[in-house]
Formats: C-alpha cells, structure tokens, sequence
C-alpha cells in the first residue's frame, strides 16, 4: 500500500517551476503600480483609466457600448462605471443613452480626452519599452508574447479569442 502523502507529491512545483513562478507573480506585482504610476503622474489616470480610453479611441467615432467597452478594456461594468465617473469628472468622456432592447448606454470620448491621450501616449509607450520592450531582445519578446498568450487561453479562452482577433494580422479584425 503507498503512503497517502505520496499522491501530493506530484501538486508541488519543482524548484525551477517555483523561481519561474515567482518570476511572474513579480512581474505582475511590480509592473502594473509602476505602469499606474507613471500614467498617474503624466496623466492623472490609472491604467485602467488609459485602458478604457485606448478601447473608446479605437471604436468608431469613439464611441462604445458600455457592455462592449467593458470587455474591450478587460473590467467588469462596475469596474467600468467607475472609469467612466472619474473620466467624466475630467471631462474626457461623456454617457448617453443609446437606442435598442433595454437600458443602454453608450460612452463618448470627448475633443479634451482625445487630446490628452494624445499627449499622454507617448510617455506611456516610452514606459513600456523602457520596463518590457527594451528589457529584452526580439527573441524574448516573441517567447514572451507567445507565453502571455498560452496563460490567456487556459484562463480565459474568450478572451484570448478577442486577443487573436484583433492582434493577428491573419484574422480578419473586428470592425
């Protein structure tokens, strides 16, 4: 008869799978503060905030859903209707009601919030390239891309679906 401890063996991680870990939960510990941080000070926004602003200026007329725009930018409703309350105080977007079944609502993104993306923009893309783009060479970058993609698809399938659609220049973008 085996030991019942022996059945356990097998759900620990190996020496290597934990620094590997640890790695990443570092990753996402650290990089989104210094991401925020730096949108914060540039900006006055989190990265959610630019996130929900980066979706609306991609949509047409930058105008979206608020259904839609919440799975654009990766939040739940509550999450965004928060966004949307600070975003409005700033007055770079505004709510309206749109026509269809039920209650819906739409938000816009104003001339002010699409002028201050584009100023804050470009401090953001340098960020990133100096925390991940420039961290590593082409090859890294591609594993690493390849790697974020895998993790998506086993937690969230539907979105690694919407991530293919609009990142592979093979599939026909959503339009």
């Amino acid at each position: 008869m085996t030991d019942p401890s022996d059945a356990h063996d097998d759900v620990w991680l190996s020496l290597d799978q934990q620094r590997d870990w640890a790695s990443l939960v570092a990753v996402l510990m650290t990089l989104p503060g210094k991401l925020d941080t730096q949108l914060k000070q540039v900006g006055g926004i989190n990265f959610y905030e630019y996130s929900v602003m980066v979706s609306l200026s991609e949509a047409p007329g930058r105008v979206s859903v608020m259904s839609d725009l919440a799975v654009e930018a990766k939040g739940s409703l509550s999450r965004l209707s928060h966004a949307v309350s600070r975003l409005e105080t700033a007055g770079w977007v505004e709510r309206r009601s749109c026509g269809g079944a039920g209650r819906r609502t739409e938000v816009l993104m104003t001339e002010t919030g699409w002028q201050e993306l584009q100023r804050i923009a470009p401090t953001h893309v340098e960020e990133v390239r100096r925390l991940v783009v420039d961290a590593m060479d082409a090859a890294q970058l591609e594993q690493l891309g390849s790697a974020a993609r895998r993790i998506v698809a086993a937690a969230d399938p539907a979105l690694a679906e919407t991530l293919a659609s609009t990142t592979d220049p093979g599939r026909k973008s959503k339009e």
